[in-house]
Order: structure tokens, then C-alpha cells, then sequence
């Protein structure tokens, strides 16, 4: 029985243009971490959002990344899909649809369980 590919191997099958090689090259997994903390700030931060928003705030070699961040904290139940699609704005995806995420249910509550608490007076 075959393993399951990693976020990494699913990103580097998708991407014509890259090998997993070149990817892994680029970028370890501290680097793939903090690319799902900061699409989890995102959904934090905004109601939904789509890749388009996150490739305007991620530096260039995190964009690399975002496809598999994104499917991780899907398949993790943190995200889920509005059931909205945009156009791409990234020139290489000639205007494909992408889809539109916000944090779910899970994700909402991870998030408060993060939040600091008071101390009681």
C-alpha cells in the first residue's frame, strides 16, 4: 500500500514547472510551518480570503507553499471552503478559479483556546 503524499509532494505533482527536488531545495519545514501560521493569522484576521489575498502579503518564496498550507489546514479541518470561487491574479494561472476559504468552526475554536487570558483581580 502506497503512503500518502506529503503537502510537499502533492504541491510538487500539481506545479508542472517545479520537481519536489527544487522545491525542498528552496525551503525545509520550518519554512512550510510558519507559511500555515500565516495563512492561519490571515484567517484570523479577515472572514475569508482566497490565495490571491495571501500572495500580497508573503514574501516570494513562501508563495511556493501556499497551495499545500492551504490543503493542510483543510484536510486538518481548520479551514473550509465558502463555496466561492475568484479568478486567480497570478499571471502563470491565466485567470483560473481559486477557491475562497475562512476558518471553520475548529479553526475558530483553536484560536480562542490560543487567546490569552485575564488574569482574575
Amino acid at each position: 500500500m502506497p503512503r500518502p503524499l506529503t503537502p510537499t509532494e502533492r504541491l510538487a505533482a500539481a506545479d508542472k514547472d517545479s520537481t519536489l527536488e527544487q522545491i525542498v531545495a528552496r525551503t525545509g519545514d520550518w519554512d512550510r510551518f510558519l507559511v500555515e501560521q500565516a495563512v492561519y493569522a490571515f484567517g484570523l484576521a479577515n472572514d475569508s480570503f482566497s490565495a490571491n489575498d495571501l500572495r500580497n502579503v508573503l514574501p516570494e518564496l513562501a508563495q511556493g507553499f501556499l497551495g499545500a498550507a492551504i490543503n493542510s489546514l483543510r484536510t486538518a479541518g481548520i479551514l473550509e471552503h465558502t463555496g466561492q470561487m475568484v479568478p486567480s491574479t497570478s499571471g502563470p494561472t491565466h485567470g483560473h478559479r481559486i477557491s475562497v476559504w475562512r476558518l471553520s468552526v475548529k479553526g475558530l475554536v483553536i484560536a480562542e483556546a490560543r487567546r490569552p487570558r485575564k488574569a482574575a483581580a
